[in-house]
Parts: C-alpha cells; sequence; structure tokens
C-alpha cells in the first residue's frame, strides 16, 4: 500500500490521525478479494454480469446514494484522493500531492497531468472548480455533498493544474470528503447539464470505464476506457482495467439473483439474502463480506410530527425494538444490531448498546407516562386518538420489507399501530426533501463521523425537523477542530444526544454481503464498503 503522503506540514498530523480507522472484512470461501480457482495470473478481456436488486433511477454519482446503482457508477469517475479501506488513510488519486493550513480552512490540491476524461477534455484546475462550484446546488439531489462542502467560501484554479478550495470556518471533514463518488470529477460539458440530463443519460467522467448504455430499472453497462493511465495509488494495475465490459443488470428478487449465480449466467451478484447463504456456499461462491461504516440501518424520525415531538413516544419506540433479533432473523451471518447511530467501523464511533438495550417495560412505561392508554383493540390511544404511524421505505435491499415486518410487530407489542409505506427507489431524495413521513426506513455510508453532521444538523437539510439544541454545536465543532481528541469528544457527544433523544432509531448495521464466483478475481471493497472494479478480472 502506498504511504499517507506529504501534507506539506507536520502540523496536520493530527488530521491524519482520525481519519484512521479500524474495518470488518471477512469472506467466505477463498479470500476477500474474489480470488478463486482457475488461472493464478490476471488476464485481460472478458465481461463480468453483476446482478443487482435495484435501480435508484439515475446514473450520475453526484447524485446517486443507494449502494446498488453507487457499484456501476462509480467505475465511471475519479476522485482527487482515496481512502485505504484498511486503514482510514488518505492518498492521492487525480490529485498527486495536497496542502492544508493549520486551521484547516484551506486545502489546495496539485493535480496530476495527462488526465483526460472520456470525451477528450483535460482535467484542469478550472474543471475541478466547475464541479465544486455547481455539486451544492443539487440541494436534496446531492444530499451528501450539502454536509461535504457546506460553508464553502470560493474555489480558486491558481494554475492549470492547481485548485484551491477555502472555507468559512474550519472544515476537517473535506479531505476524506475528497475520495468519495459524491465529489467525483466530471467534465465541463456533463456539469453544465441539468441534473435530470445527468441522470437519464449519463456524466462524462475520467474513470476506468465509460457508460455505454442505459435501461432504467433494467442494465446498466460499460465499457473500458481505452488509454486509462491515472488509477487510485491503491490499485495493484496500472493503465487500464483488465475487463473489457461491465453489465449490471437489475434482478429485484434475492432468489432469482442467486439462482443466477449457481447456474454462471451472471457472474456476482449483491444483497445476498440469509436464506440463499446456505445454498451459495456449498458452490463456486465466495461470499464477500464488509460493513459499512456511517449511519446505521435505522428509522429516521420526523421529528415535527405532533405525535413525535414528545421524547417519550421517540424514546418508547427506541426502547421497544429488539434490534438482535431482527439482526439474527432477517440480515445475512454477521450483521451486528446497532449499539449507535455511528456503525461500529467509523472513526470515533462510542458504544452506545446499554441505551438501545431492547426493554418493552420500559417501552410500555413511557407511553403511560405521556398519557398514551392501551386501548380495547391492543392499539394505544390519547383524546380519542389512536398512536398510529407510517414507516416509509423503499425496495433496495432485500432485507428492508421483512426487517421492518419484525419492527411491525415489536411495536405493536407495545400499542403501537405501523403501517408500512412502499416508495420507489427514485423517490428517497424528494421523500426526505418534501417532509411526508413519520418515519423512514434508510441508512448512510460514509467512513468519517461528519455523516452525522450532514444527517442530523438543523443548519444543513434537517430533513428529519430536528429542533434547534446543543447537538448542532457538537455536530459543527467536530467539523471544524483539527485536535484528534477534542473532535472524538464532540462526536461522542453528539451520538449520545441523538440516542437519548430519541431523534433516530438506530436498528441493525449494514453489513455488504456480495456474491462472487470463484472465477473472478481482484473484486474488492473500497473504504465505504462499496466495490472498485479496476483490479478486477476474470480466469
Amino acid at each position: 500500500m502506498t504511504a499517507l503522503p506529504d501534507f506539506r506540514a507536520s502540523r496536520w498530523a493530527p488530521l491524519a490521525a482520525l481519519l484512521t480507522t479500524s474495518v470488518l472484512l471477512t469472506a467466505c470461501g477463498s479470500g476477500g478479494t474474489g480470488s478463486g480457482s482457475g488461472s493464478s495470473r490476471p488476464q485481460s478481456g472478458g465481461t463480468l454480469t453483476f446482478a443487482v436488486g435495484s435501480d435508484a433511477g439515475c446514473v450520475d454519482p453526484q447524485q446517486v446514494g443507494s449502494n446498488e446503482s453507487i457499484y456501476s457508477v462509480r467505475q465511471t469517475v475519479d476522485s482527487l484522493t482515496d481512502q485505504d479501506p484498511e486503514t482510514g488513510k488518505v492518498v492521492p488519486w487525480l490529485a498527486k500531492s495536497w496542502d492544508i493550513n493549520a486551521d484547516a480552512t484551506e486545502f489546495t490540491f496539485h493535480l496530476r497531468s495527462g488526465v483526460t476524461f472520456s470525451d477528450g477534455s483535460e482535467l484542469t484546475a478550472q474543471v475541478v472548480k466547475d464541479n465544486f462550484d455547481a455539486v451544492p446546488k443539487l440541494g436534496a439531489l446531492g444530499a451528501l455533498a450539502q454536509g461535504y462542502l457546506s460553508s464553502v467560501k470560493s474555489t480558486a484554479a491558481v494554475d492549470p493544474l492547481t485548485v484551491k478550495v477555502t472555507f468559512k470556518e474550519p472544515n476537517a471533514q473535506f479531505l476524506q470528503a475528497t475520495s468519495t463518488h459524491t465529489l467525483g470529477i466530471e467534465s465541463s460539458a456533463s456539469v453544465k447539464k441539468t441534473p435530470q440530463q445527468k441522470c437519464s443519460d449519463g456524466v462524462v467522467g475520467s474513470g476506468p470505464f465509460v457508460l455505454k448504455q442505459y435501461v432504467q430499472n433494467q442494465s446498466i453497462t460499460l465499457a473500458k476506457r481505452t488509454g486509462y493511465a491515472w488509477g487510485s495509488s491503491l490499485w495493484s494495475k496500472k493503465g487500464e482495467a483488465y475487463l473489457d465490459k461491465l453489465v449490471f443488470k437489475v434482478v429485484p428478487e434475492a432468489g432469482v439473483r442467486a439462482g443466477s449465480l449457481q447456474s454462471g449466467q451472471v457472474d456476482a451478484i449483491s444483497s445476498v439474502g440469509k436464506a440463499n447463504e446456505a445454498a451459495l456456499k456449498g458452490g463456486r461462491v465466495t461470499l464477500l463480506r464488509r460493513a459499512n461504516p456511517g449511519v446505521v440501518f435505522g428509522l429516521g424520525i420526523n421529528n415535527s410530527r405532533p405525535v413525535l415531538k414528545d421524547a417519550k413516544v421517540r424514546q418508547a419506540i427506541l426502547a421497544a425494538i429488539d434490534r438482535k433479533q431482527i439482526a439474527d432473523t432477517v440480515f445475512p451471518t454477521g450483521t451486528k444490531p446497532a449499539t449507535s447511530v455511528l456503525a461500529h467501523t467509523t472513526p470515533d464511533y462510542t458504544d452506545l448498546s446499554t441505551d438501545l438495550a431492547f426493554d418493552a417495560a420500559k417501552a410500555t412505561s413511557l407511553l403511560d407516562e405521556a398519557g398514551w392508554r392501551a386501548g380495547g383493540d391492543g392499539v394505544r390511544v390519547k383524546d380519542g386518538k389512536k398512536l398510529s404511524l407510517a414507516i416509509s421505505w423503499f425496495p433496495n435491499a432485500g432485507t428492508n420489507q421483512p426487517a421492518l415486518e419484525l419492527v411491525q410487530q415489536q411495536l405493536k407489542g407495545v400499542g403501537i399501530d405501523v403501517t408500512l409505506k412502499q416508495g420507489q427507489v427514485s423517490q428517497f431524495a424528494t421523500t426526505l426533501q418534501g417532509g411526508d413521513f413519520d418515519l423512514v426506513w434508510g441508512n448512510v455510508t460514509r467512513s468519517d463521523p461528519d455523516i452525522l453532521r450532514s444527517s442530523f444538523s438543523t443548519r444543513l437539510a434537517n430533513f428529519y425537523r430536528l429542533p434547534a439544541s446543543s447537538l448542532d454545536t457538537a455536530l459543527s465543532g467536530q467539523a471544524a477542530t483539527t485536535d484528534a481528541a477534542k473532535r472524538g469528544q464532540l462526536v461522542d457527544d453528539a451520538q449520545k444526544l441523538i440516542v437519548r433523544n430519541a431523534y433516530n432509531v438506530p436498528v441493525v448495521e449494514l453489513q455488504t454481503q456480495l456474491g462472487v464466483s470463484q472465477k473472478v478475481h481482484g473484486l474488492a471493497f473500497d473504504s465505504g464498503s462499496r466495490i472498485q472494479l479496476h483490479d478486477t478480472w476474470i480466469g
């Protein structure tokens, strides 16, 4: 692995330290990179066919938030930096080096020369500026980017290959943000398109693969970028990718995906269901697993709803959920119940398992205190109104519905009537933006604790309609400090405030589990538990 690049100032070491995290990476089979039987020497050529469970309805990396779609679109764009999934270190990619000032308000990136986009245009500082100026304007369509670039003051092209990003206030999380697909660099021509055009037509990137065809809810086809020569410093292969072609087929049924892999119709599948694990282990298949860092799967609460403004009601929901039962019953082997709002693989995670312990008696007591009395049909009532809530959810993972059906049963046990309201994957962002929901099921993956600010700060999108509170102070503070210990304490404070006030109901950590044919080699997870396919080959 490449060492952490020179930060041009030893005083910047504290930020490097806080970007370090441990990760969980295990595999059932012959290895964590999909290696198996067959040729032991990498071979160029061939097509990798990958079955995914859903389609976000968009092929713009800057707008896509669903893992199932990120797998494909990530291959079309490069980022300024990359993040080592084993150490958390940020390393060179399109930027060969960078300078950061003492208070983390100025980030200067020195770009590689000779990088081109698939339309032949060159990567310059002006192109990066165009991207960073445009991304925040996506609004709710690019919700993560709002957090990454919040408080940006200016982006300037210092010279053709040097770009400086200046913030109004310290922004310690920004270096890691530049490694994400959300800030993947697109050509200036793509930047000028409307968000809708980029979603339907795709973008021009500098990545190792190029979008050839997109048929919504059916397939995404990519082809190798000829002449590619500027890959991440983490990649083992230099130059072009091994594979000639990538085909991502949308196959919603987990059992059908598993059967397609067993029969050889596809080479890899996403979201391996618990019910299919045993059958796949018996075949020529490797199961790859990695816990996703970031905000765990759980219930995002619309804190402005009259019923949910009451902290006792929110806390009752928190106590009524048996996380271990849900993890063990529905999710793949090895999935952990949530022990905080952050997954344990996230830097500065705090174990709050005591606060998240299943306690139906406590939930019942809290609802009594809030004035909700048991009704004749088992549903609690207050002032003639039943305690009825709807959970909005989207079919971007096969575990969503069965997990929520268990949540529904568990909440019914304490007198809360829950209906499950299914929407289309493409409606997720607009549902959050519009605020027409009681509870919404989801997670957000990012290998940096600043994901809490993106998700819960009232000074940003505030999708969950939280009231302004001391939580905002903690979230802003952790983003501003370059002192690793101080940042860790502020992140700890934020997790406790979110969990103990039940602003969000954590349920399970998302564990990505892929099924990969043993003829596929070098298929690896990145730091966000998505996949990198430049080094992947078939043989």
